[in-house]
């Protein structure tokens, strides 16, 4: 069973080739812990995910810095950050949009909507494109066009080997299967080629705010957009706690529909009917769209994430009670009243429209996404605060499982019920065994073939920060790569 080795035991990297190095590369930087530089380098969105990074041959990429579970850090490693990449380039006869590895959604949407497109990107404009897009991509576009995996129509990447090649559908289609979904475990993403989609008009979108009371209404509007939305909309519903003079969990509802004011209030008017305590919504230019999840995201502060899906229709009863628990750990843990729990409503036939075995992603499905974002600043809360995202999990796990129990999962699904993208808790178990579980879970029928894809393309497990794919038992050392 592999553990994590000793750090002692990698090779020595010695002041001369370090400056060696530095000499060699012309538009980049190299850091090293005496660098002025390198303190700010090594920050994260999350606090709990700062490592400091060193020489030593474990190493991590770092596009826009996202990962709770410290994937784009390393511990007495070395960090390739691409944040000095950041242009895009967009073709508005050919419909696409070229970005580098380092691009964050902002830099996307900016460009996109200069020529009046857009392409399915994050719900937050601050996270990298890189990491969304290799793990999949949910996004306020997918209700009509997909996940950000179904734009990708090419990907440049620096391998293993060193080699830099390009894949897409007619070069290297084995490994632009596998990078759509599990890409972070193949190379170094530099490069992204996607689909563009006109979007040329505004949309109408913006966050409301509910008392606790207007729960069960408020669900089953969310219901309803699930299961008979055309796709043009969508709607988050979250646990928050609002800012002062409130100072109270609250319920939030973040709604979008891309069309006409007129219809998107005909639309949400039970929502409106409600009679928010908050309510911004208004028509807005596309870019501003992704912004909108900044305020209750922003960088900062302990962070875990953790990853559930539902089944809708939900019950409102279980939401109730979801909120109970998310008042009562915010008020017993009070330094952690900036979490947050989000319920992601879109409907999911265009996203199903693709076969599950299409790609590495295997979360196709009429599922829902679940973000559990505990968010905290003692380390002393380390322990409750991830704790509570997991006992939360379980509870919605257990909630699907009572969903399916009763005939609410149609036999032809086959989605794993899980979201990658949202596992952001680092590994305390880190044997083969448990590795290998976890890629399982996250890849389900998938996962054979994903390894394959790795003994080929990276027998030696270099990108060891990925999910969780050892091509064989000696290539494993606790996810550290063999050198």
């Amino acid at each position: 069973m592999g553990s994590l080795p000793d750090p002692t035991h990698h090779g020595h990297i010695s002041p001369e080739l370090i400056e060696d190095l530095r000499s060699s590369v012309t538009r980049s930087k190299l850091l090293t812990p005496e660098s002025d530089a390198y303190v700010e380098k090594i920050n994260r969105w999350a606090d709990s995910a700062i490592k400091q990074a060193a020489h030593n041959f474990d190493f991590a990429v770092c596009g826009g810095g996202h990962s709770t579970s410290g994937s784009s850090s390393s511990d007495g490693g070395l960090v390739i950050d691409l944040s000095l990449m950041r242009a895009v380039t967009v073709d508005p006869e050919a419909k696409t949009i070229t970005a580098q590895g380092g691009c964050i959604w902002e830099d996307v949407d900016a460009a996109a909507g200069t020529y009046g497109l857009a392409t399915v990107g994050g719900t937050v404009n601050h996270t990298g494109i890189g990491g969304l897009t290799l793990g999949g991509g949910y996004g306020w576009l997918s209700g009509q066009y997909g996940l950000t995996i179904d734009q990708l129509l090419s990907v440049e990447m620096v391998l293993a080997s060193g080699q830099i090649i390009t894949t897409s559908a007619s070069e290297k289609p084995d490994l632009f299967w596998a990078i759509r979904g599990a890409g972070q475990s193949f190379g170094v993403a530099t490069s992204f080629t996607f689909r563009a989609h006109e979007q040329k008009d505004p949309v109408f979108a913006g966050t409301m705010a509910f008392t606790p009371d207007k729960i069960p209404a408020a669900v089953a509007l969310a219901n309803r957009l699930a299961k008979t939305g055309s796709g043009k909309a969508g709607c988050v519903l979250g646990f928050v706690v609002a800012p002062p003079p409130v100072s109270q969990p609250t319920l939030m509802s973040i709604i979008f529909h891309n069309g006409p004011q007129a219809e998107a209030e005909a639309f949400f008017k039970p929502l409106f009917d409600l009679e928010p305590v908050m309510n911004t919504t208004a028509m807005i230019p596309y870019p501003h769209l992704n912004a909108m999840l900044n305020p209750v995201a922003g960088p900062g502060g302990r962070k875990s994430t953790k990853g559930a899906s539902f089944i809708p229709p939900l019950r409102a009863e279980f939401i109730v009670s979801l909120f109970d628990n998310f008042a009562g750990f915010v008020r017993e843990v009070p330094d952690a009243s900036d979490s947050l729990l989000l319920f992601e409503f879109f409907n999911q036939d265009k996203i199903c429209e693709t076969s599950n075995r299409a790609m590495a992603f295997a979360n196709r499905d009429f599922y829902g996404n679940v973000m559990v974002g505990p968010k905290w600043h003692d380390e002393a809360n380390d322990g409750r605060c991830r704790q509570w995202a997991r006992d939360v999990t379980d509870l919605l796990r257990r909630e699907m499982e009572t969903a399916k129990i009763a005939g609410k999962v149609k036999p032809e699904m086959e989605g794993v019920g899980g979201y990658g993208n949202y596992e952001g808790e680092e590994e305390k178990d880190r044997s083969y065994e448990s590795f290998a579980e976890k890629g399982r879970t996250i890849f389900g029928a998938n996962y054979e073939r994903l390894v394959e894809m790795k003994r080929k393309y990276d027998p030696k497990n270099l990108f060891s920060k990925g999910h969780l794919l050892a091509p064989q038992m000696d290539a494993w050392h606790g996810g550290v790569p063999v050198v």
